[in-house]
């Protein structure tokens, strides 16, 4: 898309009827949105070919001028996807600059265009054109992530890591296990944001300035050109309503507070005092000073854009938070934090989609971790239980093993059965199958648990789950 702006302020103003004298350059510029809602010339050039097909089936102009105006619409598409389209900060926003051109392209024909219709109703469509691309891309990269995801679960149901609560060791899991527990996060994000998108796909085109209009339109006709799912039912909430915008921002925020949950631990991981991962190096940088040093700046990056994400949120909320119905100059301040939530989402995603499915596990150093934890201390206490201990004696009784296990500095399964029958009497020869690792995950073989067969039909039900949201 072309970058050329030009700030000639001698371009006739397309509502200048009104005023007596030239806005002043400054104002002109500060008002002006071309700037930055030229992203939409697309979904703008869209919405006026299908309104002008409208138009032509209603009777309201000839199907000769809606020839003539599809013709010049074209013609500028191709144009602006050339770089060969000037923007003028004169003509304020995107839709004038178009309006604009195809008069001068078809001459007076062009003037016909906006018959029936207001900017305020027709920037309402923009952005929700917009953003239903932008969703549907969104999702694509979601799914590709997700899928990526599955597949390195799938090589890892029965690489034992630590699982943790509080950042200290606390039971075995798998690491295919806890990839799982990231796609069920991306998960709730999809459908959130295709439950999302059934609202933004609803079409406000019709509704004009604020009150509707007189001329005999079509609006079911002109949403099934557009592929909109519906009507939005109130000309005044239909031009200033943002709340899908704002829907959007939400999700994307609940998206990357994920992948910024994702990156803390990755960024855990790589450090030398775990050791969990490696990352691939192109996702890395060194440091200036410290040969060393392997920077997960990817990560890390991803973790601070979020706060990004949360503050376009916020923006969007406190924008609308005290506007008076219909439409009103400061939802022109709606489109950059927009535009920022879905470059950031999209980034992010790109990167991740990358990354994630490259990571590589250090089988050694994760099962290291694990068995210093005592992490099958709820085994042995699930152990005496199934044999006939009260679950708080039997609390007591792992209590007592793991500080004597602490104070020889061995793992549970490292203490002798003497050691362990001399807390409780109810201890067996059989108690070493459940202190080891491989024991501790299979046991818990159940829908949702840790067990290796388990998280294999976890990620069989997931690459299913991905095909059924359709996207």
């Amino acid at each position: 898309m072309s970058n050329q702006i030009s700030a000639d302020s001698s371009t006739s103003s397309m509502w200048g009827g009104r005023f007596s004298e030239a806005t002043d350059s400054f104002v002109a510029e500060f008002t002006a949105s071309v700037g930055f809602d030229q992203r939409f010339a697309n979904q703008d050039i869209a919405g006026s070919i299908a309104h002008a097909t409208m138009l032509a089936k209603a009777g309201i102009i000839t199907e000769a001028e809606k020839d003539q105006i599809v013709g010049g619409l074209t013609q500028i598409k191709q144009e602006i996807a050339d770089g060969k389209f000037v923007w003028s900060v004169a003509l304020e926003d995107v839709h004038m600059n178009v309006e604009s051109r195809l008069t001068a392209i078809i001459g007076d024909v062009g003037k016909k265009l906006h018959t029936g219709r207001s900017r305020n109703d027709q920037v309402a469509t923009d952005i929700r054109l917009y953003l239903r691309d932008q969703t549907d891309i969104i999702l694509g990269l979601l799914k590709r992530l997700q899928t990526g995801l599955l597949d390195l679960a799938s090589e890892h149901t029965d690489t034992i890591m630590p699982g943790f609560t509080h950042l200290q060791t606390a039971q075995p899991v798998s690491f295919g296990h806890h990839v799982m527990a990231w796609f069920e996060m991306l998960m709730r994000d999809s459908e959130r944001l295709i439950d999302g998108r059934k609202r933004i796909n609803q079409m406000p085109l019709g509704a004009a300035a604020l009150a509707g209009t007189t001329y005999p339109i079509e609006r079911e006709f002109t949403a099934q050109l557009l592929g909109f799912e519906g009507i939005c039912q109130n000309s005044l909430d239909a031009v200033s309503d943002r709340d899908f915008a704002i829907e959007f921002a939400s999700s994307a925020s609940l998206l990357m507070m994920h992948l910024s949950r994702m990156s803390e631990e990755i960024i855990l991981w790589m450090s030398a005092q775990f050791g969990f991962v490696v990352v691939p190096d192109r996702f890395c940088t060194g440091s200036s000073i410290m040969p060393q040093k392997k920077n997960p700046d990817v990560p890390e990056l991803v973790r601070g854009k979020a706060a990004r994400v949360f503050g376009d949120m916020i923006t969007l909320l406190t924008l609308m938070k005290n506007q008076p119905l219909a439409y009103n100059k400061d939802n022109q301040e709606d489109k950059e934090p927009l535009f920022d939530v879905v470059d950031t989402v999209t980034g992010s995603l790109l990167a991740f989609a990358d990354m994630l499915p490259n990571l590589i596990p250090n089988k050694e150093n994760m099962r290291a971790a694990t068995m210093k934890g005592y992490a099958t201390a709820t085994d042995l206490a699930d152990y005496l239980v199934r044999k006939g201990l009260a679950f708080r004696d039997a609390h007591e009784v792992v209590g007592k093993a793991v500080a004597l296990g602490v104070q020889k500095g061995v793992d549970l399964s490292e203490l002798s059965l003497d050691e362990l029958q001399g807390f409780s009497d109810l201890i067996g020869e059989d108690v070493f199958e459940y202190l080891t690792l491989e024991g501790s995950l299979n046991a818990r073989n159940h829908i949702g648990g840790t067990a290796p067969n388990q998280v294999k039909m976890a990620i069989e039900r997931g690459r299913q789950r991905i095909e059924q949201l359709g996207h």
